[in-house]
C-alpha cells in the first residue's frame, strides 16, 4: 500500500523547533555512496535527527510536520521528478533546478538548502535566488558548517515568512482602507448656500466603514437631497449593501426622482441585493427648496431628523407619516411630508447608533431620541456648530456609554444662516461653483 503524502502545515516548521533540537531531511542520490552526512551530535551539543531520501517521491513521504530543514542535492536527477510535476509544466531535463524548483512548491514553508559541487558556484548562487536559503559545497562539508548553515537556514526561512506576512498584511490593510475611504460619500453641493458636515464611526474593531450610509446632492433646479441610511447588522456585507444603496439613491436623485417613487425603487434594489430575506434598510431623505426654507420628508422606519432654528429649542421633525424600512413589506409607500425650516436652521440627520449607547451606571437605560435632543440643545447653547458639534455629539454618546460604540454611527448636518447670505449679496453665489461652506468652517452660532 503506497504511503500517503503528508499535508503541509498552516505554520512554518521552524516555528515549531522544541529547543535545539532539529530534523533534517537529506535528498541524494548517490550510486557510488561516496556522500555521507558528517556526524552533527559530535560537532555540536545539539541533537540533529537526520533522514535520508533517494529520490523526490520517498521525499514527499517523509515531507512530516517535524521537518524543520531540507538538504537537497542539486545533481539529484530531474528525470527523478514524479510524472505528475513533469506534466504540471516543471521543465524536467532542460532546467538544472527543475528539482529544486519541486521541492519548493510542496515544501514552501520549510527551509532549503541547496548540496553542490565546489566548480559549480553559479549554479549554488542561482538556487539561492530561485528560493533556497543557502548553498553548501561537498567537499567543505563537515558536521560543524552543516550545523551552523542548517540553523542560519531554518532562521532566514522563519524571517522571510515573518517579512513576508507583515507586508502582505501591511498591503491588504493599505488596500482596504483605500477602498473604504473611495466608498465613503464626497457632497456634491457646488453652488448651494447650505453649509454642510459629517461623522462616520464604523462599530467594527479596524473598519472605515459599515452599514451605514449616507449621502447629500444638488440637483440643477436648486434643490438640495440629502439621505442618510443603515442596513441591519455590522459585517462587510452590510457595508457593502449600504454602498450599494447610497450610490442607487444618488444615481437616482439626480436622474429626478424623489419621494415614494425613489424608495420603491430603492426597496426593489435592496430585494436584489440581500443576501437574505431577512435583511432590510431604514431610511430617511430630506429634500430642502432652492430658497432653502421649506423641504419634503420621507421616513421609512428611520429616527426622525432634528432641527434647530434661530431663537429656539431644537426638536425632532414630525414622524408620524413614515412608512416602514426598506426590505419589509413588498408593497408599501412612503408619503412625502412638507415641512417648514425658516430663514435660519441646523438640520441634523443620524443613524440609531447615536441614541442607543448606554446611559448611567447600570447599563440598562439607553439614550433615546429625548436624550439626544437635550444633548444637543446643551451643546448648541455653548455656541457649537458644523464639525465642532457633530465631533462633541459623538464624544459625548461615546463617554455616556462608557466606552467604544458598539454600533455604526453615521450624523450629518446641514445649517442655513440667512443673515450670513444676506451679506454675501443673497444667491448671488449660486452662479459660480464651489461655494458651499468647507465642513469645519466656522459660522455664528444659531
Amino acid at each position: 500500500m503506497p504511503v500517503p503524502v503528508p499535508q503541509q502545515r498552516a505554520v512554518p516548521a521552524a516555528e515549531t523547533t522544541h529547543g535545539a533540537d532539529l530534523t533534517l531531511l537529506v535528498i541524494e542520490d548517490d550510486p557510488a555512496g561516496t556522500f555521507a552526512v558528517p556526524d552533527l551530535s559530535s560537532t555540536t551539543g545539539a541533537r540533529v535527527r537526520v533522514r535520508t531520501a533517494r529520490n523526490l517521491t520517498e521525499a514527499g513521504r517523509l515531507l512530516t510536520d517535524d521537518v524543520d530543514c531540507i538538504l537537497l542535492d542539486l545533481d539529484l536527477a530531474a528525470a527523478s521528478l514524479p510524472a505528475g510535476a513533469r506534466a504540471e509544466g516543471e521543465t524536467g531535463l532542460t532546467d538544472d533546478l527543475a528539482t529544486l524548483k519541486h521541492v519548493l512548491r510542496i515544501a514552501p514553508r520549510h527551509a532549503v538548502l541547496a548540496l553542490t559541487a565546489e566548480d559549480d558556484a553559479q549554479r549554488a548562487a542561482e538556487a539561492v535566488r530561485v528560493g533556497a536559503q543557502d548553498y553548501l559545497f561537498r567537499g567543505e562539508l563537515d558536521g560543524r558548517l552543516l550545523s551552523r548553515a542548517i540553523r542560519y537556514a531554518v532562521e532566514r526561512k522563519r524571517a522571510d515568512t515573518a517579512q513576508h506576512q507583515l507586508t502582505e498584511s501591511r498591503l491588504r490593510a493599505q488596500e482596504n482602507a483605500r477602498l473604504e475611504r473611495g466608498l465613503l460619500p464626497t457632497p456634491l453641493l457646488d453652488g448651494s448656500d447650505l453649509a454642510f458636515a459629517a461623522r462616520y464611526r464604523p462599530g467594527r474593531s479596524r473598519a472605515l466603514l459599515g452599514g451605514d450610509f449616507y449621502d447629500t446632492v444638488r440637483t440643477p433646479d436648486g434643490t438640495v437631497h440629502a439621505m442618510i441610511g443603515d442596513v441591519c447588522g455590522h459585517g462587510p456585507d452590510e457595508a457593502a449593501l449600504g454602498v450599494e444603496l447610497r450610490i442607487a439613491w444618488r444615481a437616482l436623485t439626480l436622474a429626478g426622482l424623489c419621494g415614494d417613487a425613489l424608495l420603491s425603487t430603492l426597496q426593489q434594489v435592496l430585494e436584489h441585493e440581500r443576501q437574505s430575506e431577512e435583511i432590510f434598510a431604514t431610511l430617511c431623505t430630506v429634500d430642502i427648496a432652492p430658497d432653502g426654507r421649506r423641504a419634503g420628508l420621507c421616513i421609512a422606519g428611520h429616527p426622525a431628523p432634528l432641527i434647530a432654528r434661530q431663537g429656539r429649542a431644537a426638536h425632532l421633525l414630525p414622524y408620524e407619516d413614515g412608512g416602514p424600512a426598506l426590505g419589509l413589506l413588498p408593497h408599501a409607500r412612503w408619503p412625502r411630508r412638507q415641512v417648514e425650516l425658516g430663514g435660519s436652521w441646523s438640520l441634523m440627520m443620524y443613524t440609531d447608533g447615536l441614541i442607543e449607547g448606554r446611559v448611567g451606571g447600570d447599563g440598562t437605560r439607553r439614550l433615546g431620541q429625548d436624550g439626544m435632543v437635550a444633548m444637543i440643545n446643551g451643546q448648541l447653547d455653548q455656541g457649537l456648530g458644523g464639525e465642532a458639534l457633530l465631533e462633541a455629539a459623538v464624544t459625548q454618546v461615546q463617554e455616556l456609554n462608557g466606552g467604544e460604540l458598539t454600533d455604526d454611527v453615521a450624523v450629518l448636518l446641514l445649517e442655513r444662516d440667512e443673515a450670513r447670505i444676506r451679506r454675501r449679496g443673497g444667491n448671488a453665489s449660486r452662479s459660480r461653483p464651489g461655494a458651499a461652506s468647507p465642513a469645519g468652517a466656522q459660522r455664528p452660532p444659531l
